[in-house]
């Protein structure tokens, strides 16, 4: 009996053992915390190129990514959780004094609001710093205005990840593969706005890169 490894069970299989070894290369890169963004970058450009482009490897591609986006991915997402955990204390302390009756203390909703906002804006930050070479300034500039020009993408960003989220939470099994897909729903969504702002020159490659791989 003649096994044939290129059909269509193989290269699914294939393709849920990738996300699977992805999202542990993720959890694992990213339990120091403090290296969440450069993981975050990593698992983006890695699904990128070797989920959806189908070339290179998957370790070395994460790992490359990993270590030249480290830098700026980590001073990021540093400045990023430190006004996230900001937010989140004023919003705990500020709800505590509306709960005994501060008319003040219903300012929480603003430090809510500026949470979820930040969130938003990091969604489009690590695939910025994965795709392109810019300033940390024009990064995070970069990953404003995308989010709010781009609202319905990042409505469906949102919507996305918290379909997943309830999944996961549902059938926690699911966490495995979550974060790849995750990503995967987002880099077909980012790339669309990617193009937009890439040079000709830019596109030419891109497209030269697609037909080679096919």
């Amino acid at each position: 009996m003649n096994w044939r490894f290129d059909n269509k069970f193989f290269t699914s299989l294939n393709k849920l053992i990738d996300m699977f070894l992805l999202t542990l290369l993720w959890f694992l890169f990213s339990l120091p915390i403090f290296t969440i963004g450069a993981s975050s970058t990593a698992m983006y450009y890695t699904v990128n190129k070797v989920l959806k482009r189908e070339t290179g490897y998957l370790w070395k591609e994460y790992w490359g990514s990993f270590k030249s986006n480290f830098k700026q991915a980590t001073v990021i997402w540093i400045i990023f959780l430190a006004f996230a955990l900001w937010m989140v204390a004023d919003f705990f302390i500020l709800r505590q004094f509306a709960i005994v009756g501060y008319g003040w203390g219903k300012a929480y909703g603003v430090f809510f609001v500026s949470l979820i906002l930040e969130i938003i804006v990091w969604m489009y930050v690590y695939p910025n710093i994965a795709r392109f070479e810019n300033t940390n300034l024009q990064i995070v500039k970069n990953a404003a205005w995308m989010a709010v020009i781009h609202l319905p993408q990042t409505l469906i960003m949102v919507v996305a990840l918290i379909a997943l989220a309830l999944l996961v939470y549902a059938w926690p099994v699911t966490i495995l593969i979550v974060p790849t897909i995750y990503i995967g729903i987002k880099n077909l969504v980012m790339e669309k706005i990617f193009r937009r702002y890439m040079s000709k020159e830019d596109l030419e490659k891109e497209e030269k890169k697609d037909q080679e791989i096919r």
